[in-house]
Parts: structure tokens; C-alpha cells; sequence
């Protein structure tokens, strides 16, 4: 293997992000968040357009009202909170996140999930090496997805936007999520490793303490990851595998 690359098997455990890492799911996401935004900003007359960037900067890996509230912050827009009942057509921080969720969880239930042959590959490839894996992932929806696409059983731990509600864990950027999936997993940040599609999530498992942070390049860009802390970069967790490591398909922080 090479020495560039972490050795998954040698680590106490793995927690690894959700949508982006194990599954496309981030893919649903964005053209949810799109749709949404699109709809918003024209009704409200918010200029410049949202676009993907938007997306990365200040949506991507948090949770879903913290993501609509800095999004708007980001045009100067403030409104109301709310509450978490709002309904999806309240004008409100939870009711644009609702909506948002309304369109996410029909297009999963429309096309189902699967996921990346690379990440099944890896995370099998980890239960028979006995490796504990967790999921840390600020969605509320992580339950659903993982059993839309046949993983859960793989995870002894899943810290989710729901297990962050219930436990008033600060969205990622902060350590919070990362630090609590590895309470709940029994093992130590610094022996530990954290993957990671988002520039948020990077910078959660670094604050956290995990010493070795793999940034997955699913569009956020490698600069940008390892910026926020990415210890190495690879666009598909199949290049962690012993076998199919190599210098080429990744880059060092």
C-alpha cells in the first residue's frame, strides 16, 4: 500500500460521511436545494442567482436550517426562523428547509438509492477485517437512506441530524457530530479515521481530533478540501482498498 494513503485496517474505527461518500445521495440533494432556491430567489427578487457554489460554500454537510439560514445570510436575507412543524409553504428558515425535504424525500422514494460500488467495496472489505464503522451525516434522512440502499447493517453507529436535534450538537463545522459518533463507537479521534465529501464535515473531524481525515472529491474540489484539513484526497474510497491503491487517483494534503 501506499505510505501516502491510510491503512483502514490498522485504524480503531471509521466514520464516514453519508451522502457524497457512501451514497450519490448528494446528488439528490443539490438538485433538491436547487429547485428550492430557484423558486425562492425569484419570488423574493434575491440577486446573484444560487448556483452549485452556493451549494459547497455554505449548504453542503451542514444541517438542513443551519444550511438555508446561512445560504440566505450569504444575500443578506434574514427572516424568521420558525418552527420545526412549519408546514412547506411557510415563508420561514424550517419551512424552506421542510420544503426542501419534501422534494429530497420523494425523489428517493420515486428512485431509490445505491451505493457506490467503491464505498460498498470498501466498508465490506472493513466489517470482514472487524474494523468498527460508523456514519456521522447532519441529515435527517440518513436512516432511510441507508436502508434504501441496503447498508445499515454495516454501522454500529449512526449520528444523524435527528441524533443531533435530540442532543443539541452543533452542526458541522463544529466538532460536536464527529466527536459524539466517536463516543457512541468507543474509539479515540486520533487512532480513528473520518471521511468526508464536504468542506464542512473536513473541518468537524478536524476540530474533533481525528489526526487522519480522508477528503472524498465528489465536486467540492481538492484545494478546497485540503484547505479545510483533508489529511489526503481521493475521488473514490475503492483506492483505499490495499489492492487498488495507487500514487495517480490521489492527491497529499
Amino acid at each position: 500500500m501506499p505510505e501516502n494513503l491510510p491503512d483502514l485496517r490498522r485504524a480503531d474505527g471509521v466514520l464516514f460521511d453519508l451522502d457524497g461518500v457512501l451514497t450519490p445521495t448528494a446528488e439528490v440533494h443539490m438538485r433538491a436545494w436547487k429547485a428550492v432556491f430557484d423558486g425562492v430567489f425569484a419570488q423574493w427578487d434575491i440577486t446573484p442567482a444560487y448556483t452549485d457554489a452556493d451549494y459547497y460554500a455554505y449548504v453542503d454537510g451542514k444541517k438542513r436550517y443551519d444550511g438555508v439560514a446561512s445560504l440566505l445570510r450569504s444575500r443578506n436575507v434574514e427572516i424568521p426562523w420558525g418552527d420545526v412543524s412549519d408546514g412547506p409553504e411557510v415563508e420561514s428558515v424550517c419551512g424552506i428547509g421542510n420544503r426542501k425535504n419534501a422534494a429530497f424525500a420523494a425523489a428517493l422514494r420515486r428512485d431509490g438509492i445505491a451505493p457506490y460500488p467503491g464505498s460498498l467495496a470498501l466498508i465490506t472489505r472493513l466489517r470482514a477485517e472487524g474494523i468498527p464503522q460508523g456514519v456521522v451525516s447532519s441529515s435527517k434522512n440518513a436512516e432511510e437512506v441507508l436502508a434504501a440502499a441496503g447498508i445499515r447493517d454495516f454501522f454500529t453507529v449512526v449520528v444523524d441530524g435527528r441524533v443531533a436535534e435530540r442532543d443539541a450538537l452543533a452542526s458541522k463545522p463544529a466538532p460536536d457530530m464527529f466527536r459524539a459518533g466517536a463516543v457512541a463507537l468507543g474509539v479515540n479521534p486520533d487512532a480513528s479515521v473520518a471521511v468526508e465529501d464536504a468542506l464542512a464535515g473536513v473541518g468537524s473531524a478536524v476540530a474533533a481530533g481525528f489526526a487522519t481525515v480522508v477528503g472524498v472529491d465528489r465536486g467540492a474540489g481538492p484545494e478546497a478540501l485540503r484547505q479545510a484539513g483533508a489529511t489526503c484526497i481521493v475521488d473514490d474510497l475503492i483506492r483505499l482498498l490495499p489492492s487498488t491503491n495507487t500514487d495517480e487517483s490521489m492527491e497529499n494534503a
